[in-house]
């Protein structure tokens, strides 16, 4: 590929393109690879499971609190500084994570990383999306998207042999690396402003509404059943009630509610990535819990197996992307779901006796359909709104993933939580893990079901459509 500049200001596309690639890559690494690390973390801490899915959740619940404030920041004071500065705060606390002393301490500062992810992850797509022409946006967003399934394709097995051969802590000081040099390149060849920006009043009481509601939100839905948690769930979405109507009549609005009233392909786009990620995002949770307890397998032998499903989706999107360029993504959307839909319904069957082979097989089958899914939806999100307010748009999509994370680690988590409650896993209880994860697997199978239809509802998302916008 030729090297270009972007309008002239001496940013080079090639290098801005390898900081973001490299920034996908890592982020889903920490998180995969920490996954395939519980046992030995719940081992350390003395961790149940249900406090073992809050070292996921932690990280989780910081993001969808601060993704859209990051976003609306980065639209007006500049992306380029809110990455920067949000790969510095993540290596820091990344740093951090690797010598913390009880779990307290550890999911507290999984907290502090999960705002700092926010910083990068609300500007990141709006970067590169601005940064190249329409014609090419669904292939760099493929290979943006392919990074973050090679990242995940990785982890399970190197994160495992990481884990087995050092320890569980090593994996943070090798991503704190990374991050460093990252924003060592960002400072050497891209430090400087180039984005569009708006110069608007910041909405601090729309941002305070927003952030207590979803609070309220995320924590109340993580701790269901309990009363108090039904309690804070219904005042989070009564409070997200009273956020869309009081932005509605905001001047400066923290996240324009328009772009989902006005913009039909903006909104069922969202939904569908909500429903994407509440629907897969807690499978290599399950399964790692299951193949380690119930299998008996070492972290890199379950790392193996899980490395399955992020293979497929980096080979898949790398060209999904390319494809939405050139096909309607509405249709290439739906069959992703889909193929998800059957994925899912395979591992709703797991038992005791079930195979590995039928295990990868499954897995296969889901890293396909997601493959296809991902690519094509964010490029018709990103390209039906006006370039302006990329920052917020990508934020907004960041927050439904996130949000959708959130919610499918909440349902593992509740569904844990009541076929186990608060005990630790052992051979007591295998059979409840069991049933927990057919239970969690089915209620997902039915969730992607719905994204098909979400995916299809987008009469009005052709190419041309999305281009022209």
């Amino acid at each position: 590929m030729t090297t270009k500049n972007i309008s002239d200001t001496g940013v080079n596309r090639n290098i801005l393109l390898v900081a973001t690639m490299a920034t996908h890559f890592f982020n889903p690494f920490m998180g995969a690879a920490v996954n395939v690390a519980l046992k030995k973390i719940g081992t350390d801490f003395s961790m149940s499971a249900i406090g073992l899915s809050w070292v996921s959740m932690s990280y989780l619940l910081a993001s969808v609190i601060f993704l859209v404030p990051f976003g609306k920041l980065g639209d007006t004071f500049g992306r380029t500084k809110m990455f920067l500065y949000g790969t510095i705060i993540f290596a820091i606390t990344t740093f951090s994570c690797a010598f913390v002393t009880d779990s307290t301490m550890f999911i507290s500062v999984r907290f502090l990383q999960g705002i700092s992810s926010a910083m990068m992850t609300s500007t990141l797509m709006a970067i590169v999306i601005s940064a190249f022409p329409p014609e090419k946006r669904g292939k760099v967003i493929g290979l943006n998207v392919s990074s973050v399934y090679v990242g995940s394709s990785l982890a399970p097995m190197i994160g495992g042999i990481i884990t087995d051969a050092l320890n569980w802590r090593s994996l943070f000081l090798i991503n704190a690396t990374a991050s460093t040099l990252i924003a060592i390149l960002i400072i050497w060849k891209l430090n400087k402003e180039w984005s569009q920006t708006i110069k608007e009043k910041f909405d601090f009481k729309g941002t305070l509404l927003y952030m207590l509601s979803i609070s309220m939100l995320m924590y109340g839905c993580s701790k269901i059943p309990d009363t108090y948690a039904i309690i804070l769930t219904i005042g989070g979405l009564a409070g997200l009630f009273v956020f869309a109507k009081v932005e509605l009549k905001t001047q400066f609005p923290i996240l324009n509610i328009k772009l989902f009233t006005e913009n039909r392909v903006f909104a069922l786009s969202n939904l569908s990535a909500l429903i994407n990620y509440a629907a897969t995002f807690s499978i290599s949770f399950m399964l790692s819990l299951y193949l380690q307890y119930v299998k008996g397998m070492q972290a890199r032998e379950a790392g193996m197996v899980l490395v399955a499903q992020p293979i497929f989706m980096a080979i898949v999107a790398s060209f999904s992307g390319r494809l939405s360029d050139k096909k309607d993504p509405r249709i290439l959307t739906a069959i992703g779901m889909g193929i998800s839909v059957l994925g899912l319904f395979m591992l709703s069957f797991i038992s005791a006796d079930t195979t590995t082979i039928y295990i990868l097989v499954a897995l296969g089958v889901l890293g396909f359909g997601f493959g296809l899914f991902s690519s094509p939806n964010t490029n018709v999100a990103m390209g039906s709104v006006d370039k302006k307010v990329y920052g917020t748009a990508s934020a907004v999509l960041g927050t439904m993933r996130s949000t959708g994370m959130m919610f499918s680690m909440a349902i593992a988590s509740l569904t844990i939580h009541l076929m186990l409650g608060e005990s630790q896993i052992n051979s007591s209880n295998i059979p409840q893990l069991i049933t927990s994860t057919k239970i969690v697997f089915a209620v997902f199978t039915v969730l992607c079901a719905f994204g098909v239809y979400t995916s299809l509802a987008r009469k009005n998302s052709s190419k041309s459509t999305v281009q022209a916008l």
